[in-house]
């Protein structure tokens, strides 16, 4: 089985899973690791060859994406022909290396379990869902979104923070729980600066990033936050009127299109374009442009409050 892609935790889950499945078939399965960027000519030959005991095997070669010229030719004439008695798990960090062995692993049908970074809101939203799922717990919808907002850049952060949560606490898990974990991290700060300016509570929103700056927050996250919200709505307004489909194919979550729905009742195009206007002059003084990034950020804030509709 080939498990390729760069997000490292569903990756490492994946390999596991399948430890754990053989194990349940056979408890004493033999588990054989080898590392790919160190593989010398045989190896493969020696983790595969029939034991004395015709014990099952299974066989993980890691970093394959850096693997040796040795791997490549062995591991290609091993998936042509596999031993019956052993589960090979090719894990595959992405690029182009080792091209030659990922395309005959498809071409010879054996199964591939692909694992790339949750890039969009609506998937991250989607695991914490399920992390939830699997301990028997629930999260308010605007919980999962707020813990999302402060540690889902990080898919490993996100699901040690499921962890946490479960662990510490009991019930179902709501939004007030998640920001007294997790009110004082970067994203989640720059998100509640960002919703209070779209919202047009310039007071709430210069506070909101006062404080942020007071506590060491850097003026290039805050941006990124103020940027990210905008666009959500730039999005939802560019299909409205068009029916559910072209909603769904945006790739964001039932509640962002929900507050963006009810936000867009407030928002002119020109209002919206003046205030991502803003946000782009903020965004090159941060990174250069301007003299002073905080007085920049604390601008764009006032802006696009200001160009909401009263």
């Amino acid at each position: 089985m080939l498990v390729s892609g760069a997000e490292e935790l569903l990756a490492d889950r994946a390999v596991e899973r399948l430890v754990a499945l053989a194990r349940e078939q056979a408890p004493d399965v033999e588990v054989t690791r080898v590392d790919g960027a160190a593989y010398t000519a045989g190896e493969l030959t020696l983790a595969t060859s029939p034991s004395l005991f015709a014990e099952d095997r299974v066989v993980v070669v890691e970093n394959v994406e850096k693997a040796t010229d040795d791997l490549v030719l062995d591991a290609t004439a091993y998936v042509a022909a596999p031993q019956t008695d052993v589960v090979l798990v090719l894990r595959h960090g992405g690029g182009q290396r080792g091209k030659r062995l990922l395309d005959a692993v498809r071409a010879a049908g054996h199964p591939v379990a692909t694992c790339e970074p949750l890039k969009k809101d609506a998937d991250k939203v989607a695991f914490v869902t399920q992390e939830l799922r699997r301990a028997r717990r629930r999260m308010e919808p605007r919980a999962v979104r707020a813990l999302v907002d402060a540690v889902g850049s990080d898919l490993r952060e996100l699901a040690a923070a499921c962890s946490q949560l479960v662990a510490d606490t009991t019930g179902v898990i709501s939004v007030e729980v998640v920001e007294r974990y997790y009110a004082g991290r970067i994203e989640a700060t720059g998100f509640r600066v960002a919703d209070a300016a779209v919202e047009g509570s310039s007071g709430e929103a210069v506070a909101l990033l006062r404080h942020a700056f007071a506590t060491g927050v850097d003026p290039v996250p805050l941006v990124a936050a103020l940027a990210a919200r905008l666009r959500v709505l730039a999005k939802v307004s560019a299909v409205r009127g068009r029916g559910a489909g072209a909603e769904r194919e945006l790739g964001l979550a039932p509640w962002q299109l929900d507050r963006s729905r009810r936000e867009l009742a407030r928002w002119t195009p020109e209002g919206l374009a003046q205030a991502i206007t803003a946000v782009a002059q903020a965004d090159a003084e941060v990174k250069g442009a301007g003299r002073d990034p905080h007085f920049a950020v604390e601008r764009a804030v006032l802006r696009i409050a200001a160009a909401v509709r009263r």
